[in-house]
């Protein structure tokens, strides 16, 4: 329960909570993940994009039926305690702190790449350090900010899919559906994609900021993947349209290759900053999703109470938000971890897996139990299939926060 005077304020509608998931969805992911997916399932990258598709629906339903029901800060931490017990709860939360703030870390550092790339490291810092400030003056300013973000990135995928199917070499003949790498190919490919779509959890992370959240959550979070869905779709017609699927998994930046090869090598540069201004969207609503994963878990002491402070006029999580903030930028200072995050797209199965489970429990009736029952299975099913570093990373963090809730309990 939320302490007395402590609670945060209601400000977001539909129209907001839209931008937030959006926001998260349309990040750097979007400019880079297409090369990794199409190397994985070849001929089968569309595919492998519907089946992600699916997955992330049967997520989203789920996490909306439970939002409505427990309108709280923590999203499926919420969840799981309430519905499946306090242990399953702490392992939502667990896998969601620890991987995405290495996400974070990541992002920043992505975004210095793009911005600087001989000091990323000064730039993510900064880049932390500036984001951080917007969140704590309250979240209208971080919701300002991210409708700013997301008007640059629509402009500039808009842009990349007109250039490529506008262009002579675009062809249509390499569109076709197969499985030249197979059924496990696919597979992998749909996890990698799927981490794309996972940012409309923020809607319902944020749930004790939204406004009428039983009529508002149910609507925002299919309304923001539908739009990320249609926008995905898009860009991956056009850029498989000129480079092909064996063309887009050899390149590094598909996207920038792409408008390359359909004959505009100038838009290139404006695909980069596209890229950058994505990460720094990305980043905004990972760190407010985690420091209110962070909040809900510090109110039940699974973390420090001290962290369970509101401020009293911007009415944030500001402790949280400062500690968050502080670990991210120490991280990014120090380390590189762009390549050593493999394990949050399991963390991030791995805390969809617990939202249906919960919301498995919120009917017995079979037609009510079908969607989260397919979600479950789908996020067993492309955690399992991810490459075999990330489940040994991924399983090995669950048990240390298991371990860890053990040790305390």
């Amino acid at each position: 329960m939320t302490p007395s005077g402590s609670g945060l304020r209601r400000t977001l509608g539909v129209r907001d909570a839209v931008v937030v998931g959006l926001g998260s969805m349309l990040g750097a992911g979007v400019f880079s993940a297409l090369g990794p997916a199409a190397r994985a399932a070849g001929s089968g990258l569309l595919l492998g994009l519907a089946v992600a598709a699916v997955v992330a629906y049967c997520n989203a339903t789920s996490s909306a039926r439970l939002a409505a029901l427990y309108p709280a800060s923590g999203g499926t931490y919420v969840y799981g305690r309430e519905r499946l017990g306090v242990f399953w709860g702490c392992l939502a939360g667990w896998a969601f702190v620890v991987g995405k703030t290495a996400s974070c870390a990541a992002m920043a550092l992505t975004v210095g790449a793009y911005v600087w790339p001989g000091h990323a490291h000064v730039v993510a810092v900064a880049a932390v350090v500036a984001l951080t400030a917007v969140n704590y003056g309250g979240i209208q300013k971080s919701t300002w900010l991210t409708r700013v973000i997301v008007a640059v990135v629509l402009a500039v995928l808009a842009s990349v899919v007109v250039v490529c199917l506008a262009s002579a070499r675009s062809d249509a003949g390499r569109l076709s559906i197969g499985l030249s790498s197979g059924g496990g190919g696919v597979l992998q490919a749909a996890g990698l994609l799927f981490f794309a779509f996972a940012g409309y959890a923020r809607i319902a992370t944020l749930g004790e900021e939204v406004r009428d959240p039983a009529h508002t959550i149910p609507r925002a979070i299919p309304l923001a993947l539908g739009i990320a869905l249609a926008v995905y779709v898009c860009v991956a017609v056009a850029a498989l349209s000129v480079l092909g699927a064996g063309g887009l998994g050899q390149a590094e930046a598909p996207l920038a290759d792409a408008v390359r090869a359909a004959g505009v090598p100038g838009l290139a540069p404006v695909v980069r900053v596209g890229a950058a201004v994505a990460a720094l969207g990305s980043l905004l609503a990972l760190i407010l999703g985690v420091s209110r994963t962070t909040l809900a878990m510090a109110r039940d002491h699974h973390l420090p109470g001290a962290l369970a402070a509101v401020h009293p006029r911007f009415k944030v999580p500001h402790r949280a938000e400062l500690a968050v903030g502080a670990v991210v930028a120490v991280v990014a200072a120090a380390v590189d971890v762009r390549g050593a995050i493999g394990f949050s797209s399991f963390g991030v199965l791995a805390y969809y897996a617990i939202a249906n489970a919960s919301a498995w429990t919120l009917s017995p009736a079979a037609r009510a139990r079908l969607v989260p029952a397919v979600g479950l299975l789908g996020c067993v099913t492309l955690a399992v299939a991810l490459p075999a570093v990330s489940v040994a990373v991924g399983a090995g963090v669950l048990t240390v926060g298991a371990l860890a809730f053990a040790v305390r309990r």
